[in-house]
């Protein structure tokens, strides 16, 4: 029967009827140490609009035009300079590496010097099949492993950094397969269309898609400038009951057109004050501030801050800080 069966051509039929077995793909840990939504976020994902515009995978905006990979940013250049590990998101052997770029903070001037070197120091893996990983902006004098090495999921490559065409501290990760860009969160999708493949990623850990957050928060007595919030260092600590004014501010990313970013200040005698800040127009980054001139001293004790990114009426994200004023 199963002679005859072949020679009918029915069996091979039945097996070219089958999937064709998919090659194998690299499973990707989390590329960087930090908690995912606490000390680092995702603040831009692969591009997945073909035209001028930018679209995420889940067709919102967390990108910006022909963006080819995923953006583990920090709050502050403040956690940049402590330090932060850049992991191998899989095993494979190192095909480039470049160390010795600065890190400063990209402007047109710098166009010059970065010299298509976009991705500042960095390196790129080779794994099976085809694959490779491209980690992006590390930290100069971080990068410790050699050409052809080859390295394990997990193991140290360098730390987070702001070097090549970058503007805030963040490792940029690149996935590719023979040379063509593919988004880890829909591998499966037509890289040229947001929404589309299955909600199977190539990440061994659920990643939480977050729309936006608040990165940091905190007190002042004056509107801080935006280069010391970027910087780590706007918040007072110690604020003093004669201060001439008690401020709040809020640092934040994924800013949508008409999102509000609400801060709000509650102390010993209850509400201090209570401002909503309209968004105007859609911001990769923006920081709002707004507090009180004094007339007489703050009462002294605990003092609770919220900042709350808002969007369509429901809470986005938020960051709490207190302060004890003596």
């Amino acid at each position: 029967m199963v002679k005859k069966a072949l020679r009918a051509g029915i069996i091979p039929a039945l097996f070219l009827s089958l999937p064709l077995p998919v090659l194998s793909e690299p499973k990707l840990a989390l590329p960087i140490d930090c908690a995912l939504g606490e000390s680092c976020f995702i603040q831009n994902y692969m591009d997945r609009d073909p035209g001028p515009g930018a679209r995420d995978f889940t067709c919102a905006g967390l990108s910006y035009n022909d963006h080819k990979g995923t953006d583990f940013g920090l709050p502050s250049l403040a956690a940049m300079q402590a330090g932060v590990t850049v992991r191998a998101a899989a095993s494979g052997s190192v095909r480039g590496r470049r160390d010795g770029m600065i890190d400063k903070v990209y402007t047109p001037k710098e166009d010059a010097r970065i010299d298509g070197r976009d991705c500042g120091n960095g390196v790129v893996l080779v794994h099976d099949d085809g694959w490779e990983t491209q980690y992006c902006h590390m930290k100069k004098g971080t990068v410790h492993v050699r050409n052809g090495q080859m390295v394990e999921a997990g193991e140290p490559l360098g730390q987070v950094g702001l070097s090549g065409r970058t503007q805030f501290p963040h490792l940029h990760i690149s996935v590719r397969r023979a040379g063509q860009p593919v988004d880890p969160f829909t591998p499966d999708g037509d890289p040229d269309a947001c929404g589309s493949g299955s909600a199977r990623t190539m990440w061994i850990d659920d990643i939480l898609y977050q729309p936006g957050a608040v990165l940091s928060a905190g007190f002042s007595t004056g509107v801080p400038e935006y280069a010391a919030i970027k910087a780590g260092t706007a918040a007072e600590t110690d604020i003093a009951a004669d201060a001439p004014a008690l401020v709040i501010w809020g640092y934040a990313f994924g800013g949508r057109q008409a999102d509000v970013l609400s801060l709000r200040i509650d102390g010993p005698e209850g509400r201090f004050i209570d401002k909503r800040l309209l968004i105007k127009k859609d911001q990769a980054q923006f920081f709002r501030a707004t507090g009180k001139r004094l007339k007489a001293p703050l009462t002294r004790g605990n003092y609770r801050g919220t900042a709350t990114l808002i969007r369509d009426g429901a809470e986005v994200s938020a960051q709490m800080v207190s302060i004890t004023v003596q």
